[in-house]
């Protein structure tokens, strides 16, 4: 996650926040409830009832989404007035790379070669799993306010991968064999994060006034809390066991 996104500036930015992300993760839920069977025509309409922003801020976002070619319309046969959105492959990847990414981890945990993340590498298969993630919050509730200092910092932008880079920088100092940290330096990472090191330095601010971490002025994480990085564990651990349940085996042609 602290590597960057595989877009490039502006599109970066419209993800990496959590209103915008869940707009997106939505979208992609509605497209593949519809395309595989038994949802609602995935509309404008559909969408504005379902994201949790407003249906201004909805339409306002689909339609910066559309000027960037990250969604797709198309006619439904079945319904010729009716106009469906459809997320790219793009929008696809950037917003399920999280869940990839913790199913990679899982994969590695028990030992599965050739493991499930490569399969995802499909925009369909990948959707799919982001539908059924979507499918159980909207049944059970947010995933993310059980966690309330992950959920701080997706709430801001770019604060996620931030927050993954601080704990990557933890655990290339305390874990063997764990790749190099990425630099925590205020200009880097704005740079990497495409925001601005006001930006970085306030989100370090709070969360030294929180007792989660703290970075010293070169750039080097100088103190990791306990409680914080638990949380965080906890978060990581039931991100891998809801897509190990979200899994479905691939149904042979």
């Amino acid at each position: 996650m602290a590597t960057g996104a595989t877009l490039d500036w502006p599109y970066y930015k419209l993800f990496d926040q959590l209103g915008r992300y869940l707009v997106c993760y939505m979208l992609i839920h509605n497209y593949y409830a519809w395309h595989e069977g038994g949802g609602p025509a995935p509309t404008l309409a559909a969408l504005q009832r379902a994201s949790g922003a407003s249906p201004r801020h909805t339409a306002g976002f689909v339609a910066a989404l559309k000027a960037g070619r990250l969604v797709e319309v198309e006619t439904d046969s079945a319904d010729r007035r009716a106009t469906l959105l459809r997320p790219t492959p793009l929008v696809i990847a950037e917003i399920g790379r999280s869940l990839r990414l913790f199913m990679a981890a899982a994969d590695r945990i028990e030992g599965r070669c050739p493991g499930r993340a490569g399969e995802l590498a499909d925009p369909d298969r990948l959707g799919g799993l982001i539908s059924r993630s979507a499918a159980y919050v909207l049944a059970n509730g947010t995933l993310l306010h059980a966690f309330p200092a992950v959920l701080h910092f997706t709430l801001r932008d770019c604060g996620y991968p931030l927050l993954a880079a601080v704990v990557g920088s933890h655990y290339a100092e305390t874990v063997e064999g764990v790749p190099p940290a990425v630099s925590l330096g205020r200009r880097a990472l704005a740079e990497r994060f495409t925001v601005s090191p006001a930006h970085v330095g306030s989100l370090f601010t709070q969360a030294e006034a929180r007792g989660w971490f703290a970075v010293a002025p070169g750039g080097r994480l100088a103190v990791m809390g306990e409680a914080f990085l638990a949380e965080f564990e906890r978060w990581a651990a039931w991100q891998m066991v809801h897509v190990e349940q979200l899994w479905e085996p691939e149904t042979p042609a």
